[in-house]
């Protein structure tokens, strides 16, 4: 079995780290708050001090960041120590340029997959993700596999690419619902009945990441992932959105609760 190094222990990284471990990989882990870590090294994965030792001896790294910044600084430190023949999967949302800046960077012998993912927690803990890769996924299929269901996409960047698209239009969708819903309290609709309307009709899914439970996407994640798209290309209703979440986050605690959380502020600001 490959040695795997991850970064990055977060709400999604966590999860996705046991997977790996739970299949018997040798498993190095790394996170800027080592006690996020505690749970998995009980488990059997080893505590790595800095990134660089955490990918010195790995076959397969995996990094799943906070955003472009993150990124970049982890990189950094692990450019210099990985091996001939590594390969890494970037699983962070950061966009298609800081993908290619990280590819840009790197040796020859190292082989970038970008693979964001689609999913919270939830289907994080159980192996059922939808991932999106782009570049040359060989010799790394397997370890994705443990995580989710692989869609490819294309050339390097194109998954970092597609995901920013998908993660604009679910939060963009939510906002939505929660203005409409806003809407039909100034309008004197009972509320069930508008949500169960709105249920019923073209944005239910929208509807039902409103109002969900038990996943996590961060509100100050959410706005990240719109930055980047915003700065992409003009997109005035998702400026708008943003600014929308923006309201909502004064509140820190809502910041770093998920989305769902933010919704309920932007129905009630």
């Amino acid at each position: 079995m490959e040695q795997i190094a991850f970064l990055g222990l977060g709400h999604m990284g966590a999860p996705m780290a046991r997977r790996l471990l739970a299949a018997g990989h040798p498993l190095t882990v790394w996170n800027r708050t080592a006690a996020k870590a505690e749970p998995l090294v009980a488990e059997g994965a080893v505590l790595a001090a800095a990134p660089a030792d955490a990918v010195r001896d790995a076959d397969v790294v995996v990094t799943m960041l906070a955003d472009p910044a993150a990124l970049d600084a982890v990189a950094g430190e692990i450019v210099p120590a990985l091996r001939p023949g590594a390969r890494w999967i970037e699983m962070s949302t950061v966009g298609p340029d800081a993908v290619r800046e990280l590819a840009a960077r790197l040796d020859a012998g190292v082989t970038l997959v970008d693979a964001p993912v689609m999913g919270s927690t939830d289907r994080a803990a159980t192996g059922e993700l939808g991932i999106l890769a782009g570049g040359d996924t060989a010799g790394v299929e397997h370890v994705l596999a443990r995580l989710g269901t692989v869609t490819r996409t294309g050339a390097l960047g194109t998954a970092a690419a597609l995901k920013l698209v998908i993660n604009a239009s679910v939060i963009g969708a939510v906002a939505l619902v929660a203005e409409t819903l806003r809407l039909a309290d100034a309008l004197g609709v009972d509320g069930d009945t508008a949500r169960a309307a709105l249920a019923n009709g073209p944005i239910g899914g929208a509807v039902a990441r409103t109002f969900a439970d038990g996943v996590h996407f961060g509100t100050a994640l959410a706005m990240k992932d719109l930055v980047l798209a915003t700065k992409t290309t003009e997109l005035p209703a998702l400026e708008a959105v943003l600014a929308d979440y923006r309201r909502a986050a004064d509140d820190p605690a809502l910041a770093q609760a998920d989305i769902s959380r933010a919704a309920a502020r932007i129905r009630n600001p």
